[in-house]
């Protein structure tokens, strides 16, 4: 049985995020349309149905955003590109804007996250490579602030919508996913059987992401903690350096400037952070073009 937590608020504001996102991505499209355009309104894509390069972003609110705009015009990395598509709530394609998780992660004020930052890495590299790139990126939040890793364990809500949003994603227009981005672990810091466990947890996550997938070798970069909720992330830190699974990356934010919180990645650290990303994807990549 799960040991009461410390923070009961907290933990019952990522359940009803999570309840809400599986209504949103599990429901049928008519009424998941419904309800996301009570949320927002969000303009449609010329490359909706264009096959894509597609990334699941997962975790809690390190990935969802919490990096506060600055003074428009915001910085390039971050703004809208016609070629970057994000899945709205309601499984349509869209331009993708920050903040990408605002009809995902809704129970909190999203802000600024590293997938712009990493799309537009990729994007430049395409068009280094080739002036007529035609890439087109279709992101896929799925992240919601304050969740333990037990809760995106197969058959709880969280994991179950992430699938069924990547499925859809892959289905929307055709296209491939390239790889799982995620960020997730300061609320595993707090108790320590959750620190202790999280190496085990997070290697089934890989495990049955790649099964309900279809994709044996799909590719998971996961983001080393730079801060935590309680007083053992070292341990959790420990145990993303730790995972015994092909595939599995690791971008370590440690250093990366905190807002005042000391929780959250700052504007310029959510930049640097997508940078990096970007740049462990395409070293992968190549590294697995020269070996075949």
């Amino acid at each position: 049985m799960k040991p009461a937590p410390r923070r009961p608020l907290l933990l019952l504001c990522a359940l009803a995020s999570a309840a809400a996102l599986s209504i949103l991505l599990i429901a049928p499209p008519p009424l998941a349309a419904h309800l996301s355009s009570l949320l927002l309104a969000f303009p449609a894509s010329p490359y909706a149905g264009s096959p894509k390069l597609v990334f699941l972003l997962a975790g809690q609110s390190n990935m969802a955003g919490r990096g506060v705009a600055p003074p428009p015009p915001l910085p390039p990395p971050f703004r809208p590109h016609p070629r970057v598509l994000r899945l709205a709530a309601s499984r349509r394609w869209v331009v993708a804007a920050p903040p990408l998780h605002a009809d995902i992660d809704t129970h909190k004020a999203c802000g600024l996250g590293p997938a712009m930052p990493f799309a537009h890495r990729l994007l430049l590299h395409a068009t280094a490579a080739d002036s007529d790139s035609d890439l087109v990126l279709g992101l896929v939040p799925s992240a919601v602030g304050g969740t333990r890793i037990w809760m995106w364990a197969k058959g709880e809500p969280l994991y179950e919508a992430a699938v069924a949003r990547a499925r859809a994603a892959v289905a929307a227009g055709g296209g491939t996913l390239g790889a799982v981005l995620w960020f997730q672990g300061e609320s595993d810091t707090i108790e320590l059987d959750d620190a202790t466990a999280y190496g085990g947890r997070m290697e089934r996550l890989v495990n049955d992401l790649r099964a309900d997938l279809g994709i044996p070798n799909l590719l998971v970069i996961q983001v080393g903690l730079a801060s935590g909720e309680g007083n053992y992330t070292d341990i959790v830190r420990e145990a993303q350096r730790n995972i015994k699974l092909p595939n599995v990356i690791l971008v370590d934010a440690i250093g990366l400037p905190l807002r005042d919180d000391q929780l959250h990645l700052s504007t310029e650290a959510q930049l640097q952070l997508g940078d990096m990303l970007g740049q462990a994807f395409l070293k992968f990549n190549s590294s697995m073009d020269s070996r075949q």
